[in-house]
């Protein structure tokens, strides 16, 4: 038992992609409260883009905050060093897909390039106001007392008993991503359609409800696995429960090939990388959405089930 909060491998990373998607769910549960509410057209998409991008800079700051709390729950001191890469990793990926299908844009002189001087834009939006903001938030969780484990952790590993089939790491995860999945491929349809066929989008009640389907799905099957994992003594629950509802992202990504095969008739090769690009971005975007929620539901299980442990 002293072994389920021993920190894992890679605690930094880790760290990082919970910050990350900490900052994704605020950004995209205000987004659909607002388009709840009417302040948000879906005729009008670049209304709806800013918004979006405004609220991801600013939720820099939950980011960090989130970030650093478990970073310091792990023991870890350099706040500075963790910051950084929770800042620029996320971000420069994204930006270095976009940047570079944009070039391939205007390579072929379409005037469906976004413009240098929107790009330089957005570098200036992420400098100058969502890394300080990072940082704010980052200063503010490392000043806030350690979260403390609920059972003794001890320091040393212990070797994990040989598992069942059924529990392998990669067989669980895979398995554990199909019902994420299940809660919005439907709605994912409809969604793609909107985007690639020049539809519009106005069901946001709807989608807000497929959303809190989604948030209980990898809730519920995150805890579900983690269960049985620490029934059979295997604490490396950390990452697992990450990858679990994160491994969704990849049957996303599978559904849009199978999409852009069945529905689309994209025959320039351009195209098709435009198309693959921009669904690599949105998978990637999913994955540390959903593998963060499921995440804090595994994270705050544990925690109410060894707290009520009296240990003799």
């Amino acid at each position: 038992m002293e072994m389920f909060f021993r920190a894992p491998a890679n605690s930094d990373m880790l760290c990082v992609y919970v910050g990350t998607g900490v900052q994704f769910f605020g950004m995209i549960l205000v987004t659909m409260i607002f388009a709840l509410l009417g302040f948000l057209s879906p005729s009008n998409r670049g209304g709806l883009m800013t918004a979006m991008l405004l609220l991801w800079v600013f939720m820099g700051l939950f980011a960090g905050y989130s970030s650093v709390r478990l970073y310091k729950l792990f023991k870890g001191t350099e706040w500075k060093k963790i910051t950084l890469k929770m800042a620029f990793m996320f971000p420069a990926t994204v930006f270095s897909i976009f940047f570079a299908l944009n070039a391939l844009i205007w390579g072929q002189k379409s005037s469906g390039a976004v413009p240098f001087g929107t790009m330089i834009a957005l570098v200036l939006l992420w400098f100058g106001i969502s890394v300080p903001l990072v940082f704010i938030g980052s200063h503010i969780g490392f000043q806030k007392p350690t979260i403390q484990d609920p059972v003794k952790t001890s320091k040393i590993p212990r070797q994990i008993p040989e598992q069942a089939w059924y529990m392998n790491p990669t067989f669980s995860i895979l398995i554990g991503g199909i019902f994420p999945f299940g809660a919005v491929f439907i709605e994912l349809f409809f969604i793609l359609t909107s985007i690639w066929l020049h539809q519009f989008y106005y069901i946001f009640g709807f989608l807000f409800i497929v959303f809190v389907i989604l948030i209980v799905t990898c809730a519920e099957i995150t805890i579900v696995l983690c269960y049985f994992q620490l029934c059979s003594e295997d604490y490396r629950w950390w990452w697992r429960s990450y990858l679990t509802s994160g491994s969704s992202a990849l049957y996303l990504f599978l559904y849009a090939a199978f999409y852009f095969f069945t529905k689309l008739d994209i025959t320039k090769p351009v195209s098709g990388v435009l198309y693959f690009g921009y669904m690599l971005i949105v998978s990637y975007s999913f994955f540390v959405l959903t593998g963060t929620i499921g995440f804090y539901a595994c994270f705050r299980f544990t925690r109410l089930i060894y707290s009520s442990v009296k240990i003799e």
